[in-house]
């Protein structure tokens, strides 16, 4: 366990930062992701920190292929990117959609476009993101946002097929709202009330990445809270 890899994508935010902590203690050797600089100073000093945006395919190739120069390949990708946007369908604009799309969806697909080939080459590995509960239920007044979380529901299902005889996995993590600052400034307290705390769902993402996921891919895990 203490020579395998895993790549931890949003490492600057707080689910990010509860990834790579219990991945760093279950022995992984991490690489932290993040275009927030101030984000990635925070991390343990052992996981190696690699500035980038992966909303661009290109920053996306260069981020797997630092950590493949200076660690190795990853054995485990981790993406916690992600977007929220309130807004209903009538009202919904193309930079709204656009904006959804290019952070939820588009890092997935390029940062796994990046790291399967040496995944393959390994023999392996294992694949998570974050997904929603509006991307599987249909809501009013998150339109673009349920949109591109629905895209990459679907995203799964698809790599799972195309992967899985590689002996890659694919999962998601769903919930329906994490407990961040950001998430505390403008939405209402009883709305944060009923959120998940970022350690739960990192809990999750690494449970379906690490060797206690076993044979689970192309599963879309609930994590509602309560």
């Amino acid at each position: 366990m203490t020579e395998r890899v895993a790549l931890v994508v949003g490492a600057g935010g707080p689910l990010g930062r509860s990834v790579v902590d219990k991945l760093v203690a279950a022995g992984y050797r991490v690489a932290g992701a993040d275009r927030n600089k101030d984000g990635l100073e925070a991390l343990p000093p052992q996981v190696l920190r690699v500035p980038g945006d992966a909303t661009d395919p290109e920053e996306a190739r260069r981020v797997v292929e630092t950590v493949v120069s200076e660690l190795g390949t990853p054995a485990v990708l981790v993406n916690t990117i992600g977007a929220y946007g309130l807004g209903d369908a009538l009202a919904a604009t193309p930079d709204q959609l656009r904006l959804m799309m290019d952070v939820n969806l588009g890092p997935a697909l390029w940062l796994t476009q990046a790291v399967v080939p040496h995944m393959r080459d390994a023999g392996g590995g294992s694949i998570a993101f974050v997904s929603s509960r509006w991307g599987a239920e249909a809501e009013a007044g998150v339109a673009a946002y349920s949109l591109s979380k629905a895209a990459l529901n679907h995203l799964v299902v698809v790599l799972n097929h195309e992967l899985r005889e590689s002996g890659i996995r694919v999962n998601a993590v769903a919930p329906q709202l994490i407990d961040t600052p950001l998430n505390r400034s403008f939405l209402p307290a009883e709305v944060i009330e009923h959120a998940t705390a970022p350690e739960a769902i990192a809990d999750q993402l690494v449970h379906l990445v690490t060797d206690a996921g076993g044979p689970v891919s192309g599963v879309i895990l609930p994590a509602y809270g309560f």
